[in-house]
């Protein structure tokens, strides 16, 4: 064979069925064939100059897993068919907004696609504490609007790869909406767009992680049953993806501040411990985006429950060691163990410890605002209300109903 003859040999071949098994994550014609359950010859012939007219369950399974039609993947239906007989894929028809022409062909997005939306989803996740929440959640929602409009232009693993950021960026609005500005109902809303978004990526980890975050809202308010109904199924979701140590751990701290807000204290310092034993000997797996919990979170969550079963001096010692612990960039969370410290020293009897610790909470929270932490603090003031003609607890109002403070939280 002549040179001229390889070159037109390796011209003549089904360029569009390759650029969409590329686009859709599968680098290789043994990967499609894999996913697909065929031999590898089956996709070089398909990918040849002329492709034969596949059978229609694979019909079926190839416009699934590259999101476009026989047609528009380089096949020529048999003669006498005629173009009537390809299958669809399902993306294009769900891609058939008002907003799109009739005769506008879906542009499938490059591979690339996949790790350029889940860098700006990771650096989200790691300005979440230190950016301001009002500054925050606009870019965030944005982004997940951005995952929602790519979807319908990928396939297969790029597709999975994007649904899984999507998810995550889901994930976050949500606990920006719940734990930074108090918009339950809201979250509530983003917290099943990320379960849906989670589906779409088969990623049971992140659907076990957004169920039990859901459980937070009905468990804040002391709705135990429906709280725990939501922690079955993140538990089943967690089995299902082979949860590691760190996540499980996480669920039992979720369902023992549940169990604690329902009065259930001795329960919840059970599960605590169950999450302590699985920290102390399970494996250290966790994915990327698990980074609001570690085994000083655990202890947190222990002092808390310690807080509330009446267990003063075994909180003090806990919260203490936490707070000593907790790194800098933490920021948010150090205003919720001071506050908790706070509700030590007041039901201790200790109104002056109390506001100290108060006080302290209140600097953290100028610099950077966490409506769970500011909870903490009102909580406080309220335990102090039989001191409140004592000079630390006016001082503590003056911290409280400042201009600043005041005007902040109001606005958020």
């Amino acid at each position: 064979m002549t040179t001229t003859e390889v070159l037109v040999s390796k011209m003549a071949i089904n360029t569009r069925l390759r650029s969409a098994r590329v686009a859709a994550g599968y680098h290789s014609q043994q990967a499609l064939a894999d996913e697909l359950g065929v031999g590898v010859r089956q996709v070089r012939r398909w990918e040849s100059s002329a492709p034969p007219w596949p059978h229609p369950d694979l019909q079926a399974a190839l416009t699934r897993t590259l999101g476009q039609g026989m047609t528009d993947l380089g096949f020529a239906p048999p003669s006498g068919q005629g173009g009537g007989g390809a299958v669809r894929a399902p993306e294009l028809r769900a891609a058939s907004l008002a907003s799109v022409p009739a005769q506008s062909a879906i542009i499938m997005q490059p591979v690339t696609v996949a790790d350029d939306y889940t860098a700006v989803t990771a650096a989200h996740r790691r300005l979440y504490w230190s950016v301001a929440p009002a500054t925050l959640h606009p870019a965030v929602i944005a982004h997940a609007a951005l995952g929602c409009a790519l979807l319908p232009e990928t396939a297969g693993r790029t597709r999975q790869a994007v649904a899984a950021a999507l998810a995550e960026t889901w994930l976050l609005a949500g606990r920006v909406e719940f734990f930074d500005l108090r918009e339950e109902t809201r979250a509530d809303e983003t917290w099943l767009r990320g379960l849906q978004a989670a589906r779409e990526a088969d990623d049971h980890l992140l659907g076990a992680t957004v169920l039990a975050h859901m459980a937070f809202i009905p468990g804040w308010e002391g709705r135990r049953d429906a709280a725990v109904q939501r922690l079955v199924a993140a538990r089943t979701y967690a089995r299902r993806g082979d949860a590691p140590a760190l996540l499980l751990a996480w669920l039992d701290a979720v369902e023992a501040e549940c169990e604690t807000r329902a009065g259930n204290t001795r329960t919840a310092l059970h599960l605590i411990g169950h999450g302590e034993d699985l920290l102390a000997r399970g494996r250290d797996d966790a994915p990327g985006w698990l980074d609001w919990f570690s085994s000083a979170r655990l202890a947190a969550f222990k002092g808390n429950v310690q807080l509330r079963a009446g267990h003063l001096p075994q909180a003090r010692t806990t919260l203490s060691a936490v707070l000593d612990s907790i790194p800098v960039i933490e920021e948010k969370q150090r205003s919720v163990v001071l506050g908790d410290l706070a509700a030590v020293e007041a039901a201790a009897g200790d109104p002056d410890a109390a506001c100290g610790y108060a006080v302290r909470a209140l600097d953290q929270l100028e610099r950077t605002w966490y409506a769970t932490g500011m909870d903490r603090v009102r909580e406080v003031r309220q335990a102090l209300t039989p001191h409140q003609h004592q000079p630390c607890v006016r001082e503590l109002d003056e911290r409280l109903y400042g201009w600043g403070t005041t005007v902040s939280a109001l606005a958020r």
